[in-house]
């Protein structure tokens, strides 16, 4: 049986905390309870011409609050991005969640861990960081403008990537640790595809342990359209090609699952 839920839910607080980034924090009556990191929720507009939800991971979840946050990017004009940037405090948007398999923590015990987030794939690893036991080491990547990174150096050692060399290593997250000589027993990673297939390869290279979370273009968020699918090693019982839900059996795999 599903634990997902649909709510109105009532915003707490939001606000711009970079460029066209936004964070939102919302009180739940049952999401927040049942989530774990790296899983996320599917929001949807007040626009009835806009019937597909949009799905942005969770960035934080405080279960006893019964509260969740979100960091997002505003797209462009007349998205639903845009329009979810217009909310404020005692607002109320429909959400379904929580969704997705999220992080195998429990895998990083007695092993170093690297975490790894690039672009909007930064935010849902802060609720990884603050769950991660033992040593941990996180490596964020980003254009120029930072976001989130007070709250990173809370949870131990941070590393900044950033495209203009605004900070940190110029470059990409992979400069960053190769310029650092960074080592990891356990890799876990979020962010665009040509980053993403650049960590599988450096995991499988060095024997590293690595899971990846895709950022695939979701549409139903539950694993009946089909639209988010990847490309995977085995058949899938679903669709019986090689493919796999991103919305359903993911966002998480092991990187020898998928093709990236």
């Amino acid at each position: 049986m599903s634990n997902k839920q649909k709510e109105s839910a009532l915003i707490v607080s939001q606000q711009c905390i970079a460029a066209d980034i936004y964070s939102m924090w919302i009180q739940t009556e049952k999401i927040a309870s049942l989530a774990v990191s790296g899983q996320f929720i599917s929001m949807y507009t007040k626009d009835g011409s806009k019937l597909l939800p949009r799905p942005i991971s969770l960035c934080e979840i405080e279960k006893e609050k019964k509260q969740i946050r979100v960091v997002y990017r505003v797209t462009g004009d007349g998205t639903g991005t845009q329009q979810f940037s217009k909310l404020s405090k005692g607002d109320r948007i429909d959400i379904l969640g929580p969704l997705g398999n999220g992080f195998p923590v429990d895998e990083a015990a007695g092993r170093k861990a690297v975490l790894i987030g690039g672009g909007i794939g930064v935010p849902p690893m802060l609720e990884l960081a603050k769950q991660m036991p033992g040593e941990k080491v996180m490596v964020m990547g980003y254009r120029d403008e930072q976001f989130l990174t007070e709250e990173f150096k809370r949870q131990g050692r941070l590393y900044i990537a950033t495209e203009n060399g605004s900070a940190g290593t110029k470059g990409n997250v992979m400069d960053a640790i190769a310029e650092n000589a960074l080592t990891a027993e356990i890799i876990y990673a979020c962010g665009p595809s040509p980053m993403l297939r650049a960590i599988k390869q450096y995991a499988e290279e060095n024997n590293i342990v690595c899971y990846v979370s895709m950022e695939e273009r979701m549409a139903c968020g539950i694993g009946a359209c089909l639209a988010c699918v990847c490309q995977s090693k085995e058949i899938d019982g679903h669709s019986h090609v090689h493919n796999k839900r991103v919305c359903k059996d993911g966002p998480v795999f092991l990187s020898t699952e998928v093709e990236i």
